[in-house]
């Protein structure tokens, strides 16, 4: 059965939101999504309040994938959720759980919550693994293309300066005053006073590096995109605020088809996997009453 998704309204700041009385933000079939719950995921993720919309839709997206999982008969058992959390807490908060905790509290959320969250996004893997990521193959022909159209892509970095703030999850709500501090005492200081990066007494100086070999592939992206001298926007991963700026950049000379190959194959494969879980996602729309308040 076929529904038009029904759009009243998607609104209400961030910062004033959490004080106001809490409703539905959306209707996904039989459930509900409270704008207690959308301010609380913007928490979790750091995301800023202009995104509130972007954070429903994703909401109401991972019911639409549970639910699926649900229908499928897939089920995730307890001990691979404690161990996906004991893993988290080694890596974000040296295995200090209490640090999680606090981490938390700061947050206003619940460690049960935060559980479950956990363990919807690795049943909503799961599931897209399943119905889409499986299903994506890229033939010579789409590599070759993608090589030609898009060289840019596929040049080494060079060796490269960068300054690196690094912000943890529970401090994201610090950007407005990290960017302040970057404008009236200049980059490095603000990075000895805010940074969690392991170079911030050095002033986040990251000094004649490959980048390819120090950062996940969305801040060298970010990297090569900037003159010397120039700063990024914030970049999230996984929660983690990253500030970048560079210092100097060294020529960066192309990879032959060869060396690329693997990075090619991923941006295809990336490309189709993300129009074939826009299909996936569109299908259980159409199945499924939704109403955006």
């Amino acid at each position: 059965m076929r529904t038009a998704i029904l759009i009243a309204f998607a609104a209400a700041a961030f910062a004033s939101a959490a004080d106001q009385v809490d409703g539905v933000a959306a209707s996904v079939g039989s459930e509900q999504i409270l704008r207690s719950d959308v301010i609380a995921e913007m928490r979790r993720a750091g995301a800023e309040e202009s995104r509130y919309g972007e954070v429903l839709n994703s909401l109401v997206e991972r019911k639409l994938a549970t639910k699926a999982a649900k229908d499928a008969g897939m089920t995730l058992q307890e001990w691979i959720v404690d161990n996906r959390v004991r893993e988290i807490i080694d890596e974000g908060f040296g295995g200090d759980r209490n640090r999680l905790i606090e981490a938390l509290s700061r947050q206003k959320i619940p460690f049960t919550d935060w559980r479950q969250k956990i363990k919807d996004d690795m049943i909503v893997s799961a599931i897209r693994w399943h119905a889409v990521d499986k299903n994506v193959s890229a033939s010579p022909s789409e590599l070759r293309a993608e090589y030609a159209a898009h060289p840019e892509r596929y040049r080494t970095s060079g060796r490269t300066s960068v300054s690196v703030i690094l912000l943890k999850p529970e401090d994201a709500g610090r950007r407005a005053e990290v960017e302040e501090a970057v404008a009236a005492e200049g980059f490095a200081a603000a990075a000895r006073r805010f940074s969690a990066d392991g170079k911030a007494s050095e002033g986040g100086l990251w000094k004649d590096i490959r980048p390819e070999d120090e950062f996940r592939p969305e801040i060298c992206e970010a990297i090569s995109q900037l003159k010397p001298g120039a700063t990024s926007g914030w970049i999230e991963l996984d929660g983690w605020s990253f500030l970048v700026r560079s210092e100097a950049n060294a020529a960066a000379p192309a990879r032959t088809f060869a060396e690329a190959y693997e990075d090619i194959e991923s941006n295809v494969k990336a490309e189709k996997a993300e129009a074939l879980y826009r299909k996936w996602m569109d299908g259980l729309k159409s199945e499924t009453y939704i109403k955006i308040y």
